[in-house]
């Protein structure tokens, strides 16, 4: 499927650099679709670093009976165990959905470079939606933001999603 590039964002990213954000977002939603055929929310996140995907995840909240087990916490616990450091210096984040609060000020305390997203999120959005947590004075590192890489497909997704869930209520 082809994307088309918002002005605003996409179109500043090289193209090397656009293609290498699309097949990682692309993983992130083979992580996403693991999350829905588990009946959880069909989100995924991969944590890559110089090029190569060092820990997956997705979301886990229902069946783990964890609120803090969304694809982007699973993620961060599973590449701070491998690389033996809460710090994650150098990495990029990719996820398929916009983070919310929690999961962002996650990034800040490991010290995660950038964020690529895919779908925007109206109602619990951090990353620049609802709120930008790099808007606060107070932390004293910030993350890159990239949004929208393969937002339709992402969107699409979590649609197809929630709309199965009110056909079965």
């Amino acid at each position: 499927m082809s994307e088309v590039r918002e002005k605003s964002t996409i179109d500043k990213i090289p193209d090397e650099a656009y293609q290498q954000h699309r097949y990682f977002m692309q993983e992130a939603l083979l992580e996403a679709q693991k999350a829905g055929e588990i009946g959880e929310v069909p989100i995924g996140a991969v944590i890559v670093y110089n090029g190569e995907i060092i820990a997956r995840g997705h979301n886990r909240s229902i069946i783990d009976n964890d609120p803090t087990a969304h694809a982007e916490i699973v993620a961060i616990r599973k590449a701070c165990a491998k690389i033996k450091n809460y710090r994650l210096p150098g990495m990029t984040l990719y996820v398929t959905l916009e983070p919310c609060t929690m999961c962002a000020g996650s990034f800040l305390h490991a010290r995660i470079d950038t964020v690529v997203y895919g779908a925007g999120d109206s109602r619990n959005g951090a990353l620049g939606t609802n709120l930008n947590i790099n808007d606060y004075k107070a932390f004293n590192h910030k993350i890159t933001i990239i949004p929208h890489i393969l937002r339709e497909e992402c969107r699409s997704l979590i649609k197809a999603f929630f709309k199965e869930r009110r056909v079965k209520k």
